[in-house]
């Protein structure tokens, strides 16, 4: 329990260093640079603004920009425009005129903000979509795989942690004596990787306490696409988080940890 704590710990510190605040062109605004990064490895930008009590927060257009750029438009797809529907809905986003948007007021700040960048971090994840060889949605891949195992699970988990935000997960196993929290990636990188991590080892201690059961999480992971970096998945292995490899899945081993109870 004290190594996920440190864990925690540094990558509060690692946010707070690397997040700072710059006043935007007009006197309204106010731009908040993450250490996130983006499509093309630019720093992921929020842009706020203060009204009373009232804050909206904006991406400025750049996420679906950024798309767009890379050759994947959401008009004129219903595969793409459905996906992208179904991760605003997840975090409370909206989009207004090709911005990614949500509105809260100062006590809500911190769940918006990390709604907010956790949407900009999944549509950015998108852009695989683009390459013609992809046919299928990965998130619907690793549903249908669930299904074929006849494991029973809850889409679209959200739970609370120790610091009081919310993290959603694709998909959770309850078992008689443990729980299984699965995240599936497309595509990984040191953006949604980090992401994982942290939101696993919040939620960790708070539920345990809930439910009295043990909490592993499985990161389910692309590498059919694209070779997986043997960097990210020694990161999994340090914070004790296990991974499939979709090349894999199949492994008794792999179907082991999913019906193992």
């Amino acid at each position: 329990m004290n190594s996920i704590h440190t864990y925690v710990d540094r990558y509060y510190d690692w946010l707070k260093e690397k997040t700072f605040i710059q006043k935007g062109e007009t006197t309204d605004w106010f731009i908040i640079h993450t250490p996130f990064t983006s499509a093309f490895n630019d720093a992921i930008e929020i842009y706020a603004k203060k009204s009373g009590t009232h804050l909206k927060l904006s991406d400025d257009g750049e996420t679906l920009s950024n798309l767009a750029l890379q050759g994947l438009r959401i008009q004129g797809s219903k595969k793409r425009r459905n996906l992208l529907d179904s991760i605003l809905l997840n975090y409370g986003i909206r989009v207004e005129n090709d911005e990614l948007t949500i509105e809260t007021d100062i006590e809500g700040f911190a769940q918006s903000k990390h709604n907010l960048l956790s949407a900009i971090v999944e549509v950015n994840d998108m852009h695989v979509l683009s390459e013609p060889n992809i046919a299928s949605i990965f998130k619907e891949d690793v549903r249908n795989y669930l299904d074929a195992q006849n494991i029973i699970y809850t889409p679209d988990f959200t739970c609370t942690g120790s610091t009081g935000l919310a993290f959603n997960f694709d998909f959770q196993i309850a078992r008689r004596d443990k729980e299984i929290v699965i995240k599936s990636f497309s595509t990984i990188t040191r953006s949604n990787l980090p992401a994982f991590l942290f939101s696993w080892a919040d939620i960790k201690p708070t539920r345990q306490k809930i439910a009295k059961k043990n909490l592993n999480a499985i990161a389910v992971i692309n590498d059919e696409e694209k070779e997986v970096k043997s960097e990210f998945l020694e990161a999994l292995k340090t914070k004790n988080a296990n991974y499939i490899l979709w090349s894999e899945r199949n492994s008794e081993v792999n179907k082991e940890m999913l019906t193992a109870a």
